[in-house]
């Protein structure tokens, strides 16, 4: 990280001096990296640093080194950026996110500094979850879709998620289902048309949330790809990142019903105006619609992917034979 940035950084955090503790990770095919940086003499014992520094040449650990992959994750980037400017403030305790201690963009790099979770009380990362804690992230996804109900999302991606179909045409042409290719477009349109848009995280996995130590409160990082959407996007994706086939179809509608149940009471709470059983009754609908949308990424992104399982080989048979159906 250049002088220049440092030197951002320490006075974002009001500090006497600046020191590098740990390079945590780097970011997604050679982007830069993020870093913890302790600080003296400021109210922060320490900060995360995300720093951005886009590359001449592109290294997709799949295979994916295009130009318009390079700019999809150029433009995630200041999304990102805007996202912490502009929205994150309104984020709440119920879905606490990072806060933002200072920004700074120059040519092809990018400087977000960021309050250490870890610091705050959300140290702890998990590979795997119980059902207490899988409830514990569904609670933060249902705050937080109550309280972007219905906002435009300004700056953002007017439709968020990763896997969005327009902006991923490369993995649609490499699609060989062709059942699933051909109804990819009205699953999309499906999506789009729920009255019920807020937004979505855009990469809700469970490493993007960060645990309290006795594992009743979350944090969510990761920003890229947040932007306009149906929440049933982020819950069945949060989902499917947790569970195994077996498990997603068992624990399916437990999982479902307590989203709902906090989403109800967000709802109550943030924004009483909306009907929440039209809501609910229109988004579960929409859930194996959300399901068989990733489904479609994955199946043209890795096919051998773990995620392409029986469970999801079913819902999305059974969302096409729907739509086929209804025509």
């Amino acid at each position: 990280m250049n002088d220049d940035f440092l030197e951002i950084t320490r006075q974002a955090c009001n500090a006497d001096s600046i020191y590098k503790i740990e390079d945590i990770q780097s970011l997604w095919s050679g982007y830069g990296k993020i870093m913890r940086y302790g600080l003296n003499g400021s109210a922060f014992h320490s900060v995360i640093v995300k720093h951005v520094n886009f590359p001449d040449q592109h290294n997709h650990p799949r295979g994916w080194n295009t130009d318009l992959s390079h700019q999809r994750k150029v433009h995630s980037y200041q999304v990102e950026t805007l996202w912490y400017q502009n929205w994150s403030s309104l984020c709440d305790n119920d879905c606490r996110v990072p806060k933002c201690l200072g920004l700074e963009s120059h040519q092809d790099e990018v400087l977000i500094v960021l309050e250490d979770l870890d610091d705050s009380g959300f140290p702890k990362r998990k590979n795997s979850v119980t059902m207490a804690e899988m409830q514990t992230c569904l609670h933060w996804l249902a705050n937080f879709h109550a309280t972007f109900m219905q906002y435009e999302p300004s700056g953002l991606w007017p439709i968020g998620t990763y896997w969005h179909l327009d902006t991923r045409p490369e993995e649609f042409a490499a699609l060989n289902d062709l059942p699933l290719k051909n109804a990819a477009q009205q699953i999309d349109q499906i999506l789009r048309q729920s009255p019920y848009q807020t937004f979505v995280h855009g990469d809700a996995k469970l490493a993007n949330f960060c645990f309290s130590k006795d594992g009743h409160q979350v944090a969510a990082v990761d920003f890229q790809y947040v932007g306009g959407g149906c929440g049933m996007k982020d819950v069945a994706y949060f989902i499917g990142s947790c569970l195994y086939e077996e498990d997603c179809e068992k624990y399916e509608s437990e999982l479902l019903d307590y989203y709902f149940k906090q989403l109800t009471l967000a709802l109550a709470e943030k924004r009483p105006s909306i009907d929440v059983n039209a809501v609910e009754e229109n988004w579960r609908s929409l859930y194996p619609i959300a399901w068989t949308d990733f489904h479609r990424f994955v199946k043209g992104w890795s096919p051998g992917h773990w995620k392409i399982h029986g469970y999801s080989e079913r819902l999305a048979r059974q969302v096409i034979d729907n739509l086929e159906t209804a025509a």
